[in-house]
């Protein structure tokens, strides 16, 4: 997922080693806020400040590609979708460390590191990802 041209996460298709990977569902972006202060936000030191509420999100220029659904059976590899194309199978070195960056320095929750909630950590923690 790339936000001007930075991305902000990487979900890597890891189905041989279990992880299940939406190759043929149908999926939607959602956008929320809610209220994590007791766990999301380093232990509850980051607080929403309500009163700047009500809260409102704009988007501008938002561009999504994909399949229609329920779109035709060869649509979820087809080297005819640009997102098939070998070049973005993973990121280049440049997104790569956009993505590092934005991780250091806007990521305040992983719940990949989150053992009081998972003490398993779920699959896709564990899989070289």
């Amino acid at each position: 997922f790339l936000v001007d041209d930075v991305p902000i996460r990487v979900y890597k298709n890891n189905m041989d080693r279990g992880v299940p990977y939406p190759i043929s569902q149908p999926m939607r972006v959602v956008s929320t806020l809610w209220n994590a202060d007791n766990w999301a936000t380093r232990g509850g030191l980051e607080k929403i400040d309500w009163k700047n509420a009500p809260f409102h999100t704009y988007y501008r220029d938002f561009d999504i590609e994909g399949c229609v659904v329920p779109g035709p059976a060869g649509c979820a590899q087809n080297p005819r979708n640009w997102w098939d194309e070998p070049t973005y199978l993973r990121l280049n070195p440049v997104q790569a460390r956009k993505y590092r960056w934005v991780r250091l320095n806007y990521m305040i929750y992983d719940y990949c590191r989150d053992t009081s909630r998972y003490p398993v950590p779920p699959p896709e923690c564990t899989a070289g990802i």
